[in-house]
């Protein structure tokens, strides 16, 4: 039987063959890339009218030009194939042409599976013995090497004066509130990647708190700012927070709520956090993408990273890749919390390489490193030393400044100052 049940794929077909009546489009895709083999055998053999008229003819052709010349091409048909061909040309006739890149797509997809098929026969009569030689194999693989890689359209960047000074322009969107480090490092901004490193009770979260809500932090600056923590619990995180709004301990906070309550809540309105244990970074895209924070947390960072191998250093940078992405996408600025090793205790100057688990793989994704340390232990000191040191480990950001700033830790309010 001429027509077959697969209606929907016969009109793909003749979308494709009105399209290729176009002589720009033709030139385009004649000859291997575009074989007769690759439509069925109802629509083959009118393809095979149109590259003859494409030989024979110039300009565009139209389907009244092509059915014309099909029935004088094919004059022995029967009174029901002729039927049938009629209904097909009627149809070709009412069909809309497809979009060029569309239909370079499409073209591309059925060459290469109609290739697929050709190595797969090719490979069968190997195994069952009616080909002595992978020699027809080779010999088609080298004949269509040119042609396996598809057509694919290519918007190229803008790299006009007036664009590039856009993108590069030196304003900072999100400055740091700490006095002794904005005079070295602005800020951030959306599409980067901050990697923060400490050893453990030496402030991180403070850090990011105090960063956020403290005085003229981002929150304040109105960056919305979605805090993902998967170490501490939420409401100790919440707390540091709180502290850091209102310029509060929380005894001090227990003592005047009113207050509290006056400093905070404006400042609550641009931070949210969520308790993110043993979530991976394809929920954190998800809710990135919901969400759609100016600053995005992630502490801890590594805890994030799926484990797809047994080197901590390639699953750690693979995760930093995709969290550096993520920060690109979606035009966030992405501060991921780590640790530092034991290489670093007692250390005021510290460096990469003392990152844990990863000592280049994360560093190389990173816009801007910075790592926390602080003053060594004094045994017999009657206080903690609040004193730490920023190193500024690597920065790709305005002015590329690297070295260390000192400032304080107020523990009890989770704030950095000067």
């Amino acid at each position: 039987m001429l027509l077959r049940n697969r209606e929907g794929y016969t009109m793909i077909e003749l979308a494709l063959i009105k399209t290729l009546l176009n002589r720009e489009f033709y030139d385009q895709h004649k000859g291997i890339r575009c074989p007769d083999k690759i439509f069925t055998k109802d629509i083959r053999k009118i393809k095979q009218t149109l590259d003859a008229a494409m030989k024979n003819y110039e300009g565009d052709l139209n389907p009244a030009d092509l059915e014309a010349l099909f029935y004088a091409q094919n004059q022995t048909m029967t009174t029901a194939t002729k039927t049938a061909y009629g209904d097909l040309f009627r149809k070709l006739n009412n069909e809309d042409t497809i979009k060029k890149d569309i239909a370079d797509n499409v073209l591309g997809k059925l060459f290469q599976q109609y290739v697929g098929e050709k190595v797969a026969n090719l490979g069968f009569d190997f195994v069952n013995g009616s080909e002595e030689s992978l020699e027809p194999l080779r010999r088609l693989l080298e004949d269509f090497k040119d042609d396996f890689t598809p057509n694919i359209k290519i918007d190229w960047e803008d790299i006009t004066i007036d664009t590039l000074l856009k993108a590069n322009d030196l304003a900072t969107q999100w400055k740091f509130n700490i006095p002794s480090l904005r005079r070295k490092v602005e800020g951030v901004s959306g599409g980067h990647l901050l990697l923060v490193g400490a050893r453990p009770n030496t402030g991180k979260t403070s850090f990011h708190a105090s960063l956020i809500a403290g005085s003229e932090g981002w929150a304040h600056q109105g960056a919305k700012c979605v805090v993902l923590c998967n170490e501490e619990a939420y409401e100790r995180v919440g707390a540091r927070y709180l502290s850091a709004a209102t310029n509060m301990t929380m005894e001090e906070v227990k003592g005047n709520v009113a207050l509290a309550r006056k400093r905070y809540e404006p400042v609550r309105q641009n931070i949210r956090i969520k308790d993110s244990t043993n979530k991976d970074l394809q929920w954190v895209e998800s809710l990135v993408k919901q969400e759609k924070p100016d600053i995005l947390i992630l502490d801890m960072g590594d805890k994030f990273a799926t484990k797809n191998s047994d080197k901590s250093d390639v699953y750690l940078k693979d995760a930093a890749i995709y969290a550096r992405n993520i920060a690109k996408q979606y035009n966030c600025c992405v501060v991921w919390m780590s640790q530092l090793s034991a290489v670093a205790e007692g250390k005021v100057y510290v460096d990469q390489s003392m990152m844990e688990g990863s000592k280049t793989g994360k560093a190389a994704e990173a816009d801007l490193m910075l790592l926390i340390s602080k003053n060594p232990i004094v045994e017999g000191a009657d206080e903690e030393d609040t004193q730490r040191h920023l190193n500024i480990a690597k920065n790709k950001l305005k002015g590329g400044w690297h070295g260390v700033v000192h400032c304080e830790l107020d523990g009890g309010r989770s704030l950095y100052t000067a």
